[in-house]
């Protein structure tokens, strides 16, 4: 908004006679326009954020209403270009039914918020936005990515039925979810949930959790102009802490940078955001904000069962490094005489190759692993997650990954530890079978697919 560049554009068209919306409109989709010809393919993406600032500029010259997702005044789906995980964070979660975007993959942030909630979505549609008008009737089926735009009375009776018959499936879920996931050969398999926020840990524990597998703490520092303070970070942990009581609570450290950006981190422009500053990397560089997060969780340690696990971990250095910072932090509490559990567990999340072909060295320097199969797909077939061009890519069940995932699991078993998996693998009933064959023994998924995980394992 503050670019000389634009301002100049602008000025131009309003100086030809072109009204403010007009020349406003026309500015936005020049620059726009150029840089979608760049060769940078992070800068290409921005023309999209560029589109999305004229569009809010637009509505405000307009008088026309900016759509706020913080409260929806009936149950409605939304169709939206894409849901950015900040978008996630203010959502009005009681009247949403569904999801529809022109953007995304299967593990784009509006389809893992999707499975989280227990709604369909059909996402990388590409042009839904410019084919539905707000008010219409549609109709989206999340199994099959079908949508229907003012669909006739024979296909609402189609999807109503479907919609009976899901609702039945989960009246038998209903019966089982409570109970522990033992195979008929005595096995049992600990059904976890992924979590966002202390809000979703209700609906975890309402789903039959057997824990949290995965804490996604950079939700706490998304949708703000500063980030959250300890004290803040405290409450939090402590909330989902006091909530699972005894069950294990695996709390992520922060995990941003890729496709989860914060402004007033003021980070460096990277090339590729993927293979950047992110997660581990990024706590190096502050370890401000990662000493923080440590004194936050070491305080609510006292108040439940939690873990503590680093994301994006590609050498062994880096596990020493985090885990010195770690102690650094246990002796300034000590110092304080504030009490906290020191020993509680550490592991790490395998979602890089080389943690995988190096996971027997690792394993000695941690308590447990858990696999991000989303970023370890991304990873090894060289694929962005994020670009629905090369969807065909994210192929989680391919031999080659499922060499990384029993090379983890066996490194972790020949010294007594355990391996879990917190990625979408983990909560698709196809591929449990494959992964408790494997000797996987945590699963950690989104809340709403808990009850079919623990049906399918029981029947293994």
């Amino acid at each position: 908004m503050d670019d000389p560049t634009t301002i100049e554009k602008v000025d131009s068209y309003l100086n030809k006679g072109f009204s403010l919306a007009s020349a406003v409109r026309r500015s936005f989709e020049e620059i726009a326009s150029q840089m979608e010809t760049m060769k940078n393919e992070y800068f290409k993406e921005r023309a999209k954020d560029i589109l999305d600032v004229s569009d809010r500029l637009l509505r405000l010259i307009l008088n026309n209403p900016i759509p706020d997702l913080s409260f929806l005044p009936s149950p409605s789906i939304i169709v939206a270009k894409d849901i950015t995980p900040s978008d996630t964070a203010s959502l009005d979660r009681k009247n949403v039914l569904g999801f529809v975007t022109d953007l995304g993959g299967i593990t784009s942030h509006t389809a893992i918020l999707a499975e989280a909630l227990g709604i369909p979505a059909v996402v990388g549609l590409k042009n839904i936005t410019g084919q539905v008008k707000n008010g219409e009737t549609i109709a989206i089926d999340g199994e099959t990515g079908e949508v229907v735009i003012e669909p006739d009375k024979q296909t609402i009776e189609a999807f109503e039925e479907k919609k009976k018959i899901l609702e039945e499936k989960r009246k038998v879920f209903e019966t089982i979810k409570f109970m522990p996931a033992v195979t008929r050969s005595g096995r049992k398999i600990e059904i976890s949930a992924n979590i966002g926020s202390p809000k979703d840990a209700d609906l975890a524990l309402e789903n039959g959790a057997d824990g949290v597998g995965l804490y996604r703490t950079e939700f706490l520092f998304l949708d703000r102009n500063a980030p959250p303070t300890e004290e803040e970070q405290f409450e939090a942990y402590k909330i989902v802490l006091e909530k699972f009581k005894e069950k294990p609570v695996i709390i992520r450290t922060l995990d941003i940078g890729g496709d989860k950006q914060t402004p007033y981190l003021n980070l460096e422009k990277e090339l590729n955001l993927f293979l950047g500053v992110r997660a581990i990397r990024l706590c190096f560089q502050r370890v401000d904000l990662f000493k923080t997060q440590l004194r936050a969780i070491l305080r609510a340690s006292i108040f439940g069962h939690p873990l503590i696990m680093y994301p994006m971990i590609a050498v062994k250095e880096e596990i020493l490094r985090a885990n010195e910072i770690l102690n650094e932090v246990k002796g300034e509490l000590t110092k304080e005489g504030i009490l906290f559990n020191k020993d509680i567990p550490v592991g790490i999340m395998v979602e890089t190759p080389s943690s995988a072909l190096n996971a027997e060295e690792l394993i000695d320097y941690v308590d447990f692993f858990s696999i991000g199969t989303n970023d370890l797909t991304q990873y090894t077939f060289a694929a962005d997650r994020t670009n629905n061009a090369l969807s065909y890519l994210y192929q989680p069940l391919n031999p080659a990954l499922l060499k990384l995932v029993k090379m983890t699991i066996d490194a972790s078993h020949k010294k007594g530890k355990w391996t879990g998996m917190c990625g979408e693998l983990a909560g698709d009933p196809e591929a449990i079978p494959k992964l408790v064959e494997l000797g996987i023994d945590e699963l950690s998924m989104s809340p709403s697919r808990i009850p079919e995980a623990k049906k399918v394992v029981m029947k293994l």
